[in-house]
């Protein structure tokens, strides 16, 4: 099999010869072998690992992402952060830590960003709306 994983700004993994792929999506882990069917799913934050032709096992810490397989035989990984690694003990610990951490900074962010879009409507609402006592924005 072909695995490849990318990110906007590069091709982190472009490997021939892969043997197996294990990832993990909403419902659990799950694996890939040769001749699997067509597939697509979203990926959560995990470890994604493969077995080589050389029989040596690889890994890449991913930030979410969407994984496919086409023909049995080519699975492609788009993701927006992917760091590899041969220690999967260290990438389990700091980089998906990280990806966490940056998701719930995410998280707060827009939380926030609600906010002001809805402080911002309610300012432009009040500004609109004729004035209740009866004497008229206008007046």
């Amino acid at each position: 099999m072909k695995l490849r994983i990318f990110t906007p700004l590069a091709a982190v993994v472009d490997e021939d010869g892969v043997l197996a792929v294990r990832a993990e999506d909403a419902s659990g882990g799950f694996g890939i072998l040769p001749g699997h069917a067509d597939f697509l799913t979203s990926l959560a934050i995990s470890v994604v690992s493969w077995k080589s032709a050389g029989g040596e096992r690889c890994y890449c810490a991913v930030r979410r992402g969407v994984l496919s397989v086409t023909s049995g035989t080519d699975v492609a990984i788009a993701t927006r952060e992917a760091i590899t690694g041969s220690d999967l003990t260290t990438l389990d610990e700091t980089v998906l830590a990280r990806f966490r951490a940056d998701i719930e900074v995410e998280r707060s962010e827009h939380v926030e960003s609600t906010r002001l879009q809805l402080s911002a409507i309610r300012q432009i609402m009040r500004h609109l709306r004729p004035d209740r006592s009866g004497t008229g924005a206008m007046a």
